[in-house]
Parts: C-alpha cells; structure tokens; sequence
C-alpha cells in the first residue's frame, strides 16, 4: 500500500510510530523526542503528536504535556491481564470454528499453517506476522465478528510481550512442541472436533509466550 492510499497524514504517523514500537526499534521506557522522531518517519511534528494520541489511547505510549513522550513500560498487570482474556478467548474461538468452518476458511488454515516461521530471539515483523496470520484464521473461522476483532486487539498488545518472552531463548523441544500445537490444532478445526480444539488452544495460550513473559515480570531475575 502506498503513502497516498492512508487517509492522512496522521495515519501515516501512526502506523510507522507503532511498527517501530511493535518491532522492537522502539524499546519499553525509551523516550520519544518528537523533532528527532518526526525525521525518522519523514514528516513534520504535526501529525507525529496526533499519532501520538492515539498510541496513547492504545496503551503503547505515555504522553505528558510537561515531558517528553516515550514507550509504555512492559507492566505485569497488564501481562496477566491479557493472558487471562486469552485463555477465555481463545478457546472458545477454537471452539466456534471447529463447528461453523468453511472449506474456505480451512483453506486459509491451512496456507496459513505452511506459512509458519519458528521465533527467533528477535523476530522479525515477518515471522510475527506468520503467527498472527494462523491465529487470525482460527478467529476469523469462528464467524463471530466480534469475538475476531476483540481477539485481533489482543494480539497486537502481546506482541510486545512475545518479544520479551523470547529474550531468554527457546529450546528446540520448545519450537517443536510449539509447531505440533499448531498442526494439531488445525487438525481439530479441519475435523470440526470443537472440544479438541479449544482443550488444545487452552494448553497452547497458557505456554504461551505472553505467559512467559508474565512469569518473567511477575518474579524478576538475574535471568529475567
């Protein structure tokens, strides 16, 4: 998508301001000096405050008019408190697509699921956005519009926390269980066995790495 097909300016901002923040460019706590920052993204400061606002509405920017901007803080209340909206979630979104899935659906399941790239330390947009892309069809499969759009919120504020989660590094035992989590779930919904696959998305969300990362917040360490 070009420049010119965003609505504004301010939307533009935006989208570049959070892909910095989401990527990891932008860390938890770092300030964001707006004359410097409105360079980064080739524009003026304008809508660069207007991006701003509504970062800040979304819980990823801290924005005070005596101080400078900067990055929310990875904070465990929040870490628990997106896993706990997970593990109802997520579930029942497993549930419904397993019963209402289309040939349709299955067929972006299962592009989705050969798309799938294991997590580095630090992954990139790309192999973020292959998981989300999979999960996305699960809640998409349900036919609950709502549920799927609630849940696509969800995920882009965990995305801070995976990144977290994976600075301690994961065992090849991990990724494997991980991928076959995945193949198992797909299975599920393919076979529209609806408890399968919401007992399956239960165990994938609470070894998850949003809840990783919620151990390592909640318990700091030398490690952590």
């Amino acid at each position: 998508m070009s420049d010119a097909e965003y609505a504004t300016k301010g939307d533009l901002a935006y989208l570049r301001v959070r892909e910095l923040i989401l990527s990891g460019e932008l860390g938890p706590g770092d300030v964001l000096p707006q004359a410097s920052l409105a360079r980064t993204i080739g524009m003026s400061t304008t809508p660069l405050r207007e991006a701003l606002r509504r970062l800040k509405q979304e819980g990823l920017v801290e924005l005070d008019a005596h101080r400078d901007a900067r990055v929310r803080p990875l904070d465990a209340d929040e870490a628990r408190d997106l896993l706990e909206l997970r593990q109802t979630l997520d579930p029942l979104a497993a549930t419904l697509a397993a019963q209402r899935r289309t040939d349709a659906d299955l067929a972006e399941l299962a592009a989705a699921l050969d798309g799938l790239e294991a997590l580095s330390t630090s992954p990139s947009a790309a192999q973020l956005e292959s998981h989300h892309r999979f999960h996305a069809a699960i809640h998409r499969a349900s036919h609950n519009a709502l549920l799927a759009q609630t849940l696509d919120g969800l995920w882009t504020k965990t995305d801070r926390y995976r990144r977290h989660g994976l600075e301690v590094g994961r065992s090849d035992e991990e990724r494997a269980a991980r991928a076959t989590e995945h193949r198992l779930l797909y299975e599920a919904v393919r076979d529209g066995d609806a408890g399968t696959a919401g007992d399956l998305m239960c165990r994938h969300v609470e070894s998850s790495l949003g809840a990783r990362s919620l151990d390592r917040l909640a318990h700091p360490g030398p490690d952590r």
